[in-house]
């Protein structure tokens, strides 16, 4: 089902957004000015948009699979979440990093990506004795191999 998203764009060079059907389901974000950053220094990468998501939706925002390798830069927060209500003219969306070297990540430079989620359903947690699921042998029992 296709859903509409209002956008708005903080500058007009950037690249607009696009979703690609049968590619991928994550959209990339662009950075939306020239950053220069020393190794372990933390930068607030403006993502040059916002957007209205549909009430009951979230965005997840992380880092494309070559971030770390083309601009050695590690997202400070692991994910970052973007709410319905975050959706006015001045929230640009941003990209919190910790350069892990120095480094150089260039206007229009495709940075992290995100996908719209529908928000997760209100849950009643009931306290039990025992759960009725295999025992897998707990936290890393699996082995390296």
């Amino acid at each position: 089902m296709k859903r509409e998203v209002k956008i708005k764009y903080f500058n007009d060079k950037i690249e607009k957004l696009q979703y690609i059907d049968g590619k991928s389901d994550w959209i990339d974000l662009r950075s939306a000015e020239d950053i220069d950053l020393k190794q372990g220094e933390f930068k607030l990468i403006p993502l040059g948009v916002a957007m209205e998501i549909p009430e009951g939706y979230e965005a997840h925002v992380v880092p494309r699979s070559s971030t770390f390798k083309n601009f050695g830069v590690i997202q400070a927060n692991s994910m970052g979440i973007i709410d319905h209500s975050y959706c006015g003219d001045n929230d640009q969306w941003f990209m919190p990093v910790i350069a892990m070297r120095d480094t150089h990540i260039g206007f229009n430079d495709r940075i992290c990506q995100f996908r719209i989620m529908e928000n997760q359903p209100h849950i009643d947690f009931e306290e039990c004795e025992h759960l009725t699921g295999a025992d897998r042998g707990g936290f890393g029992s699996t082995g390296t191999k």
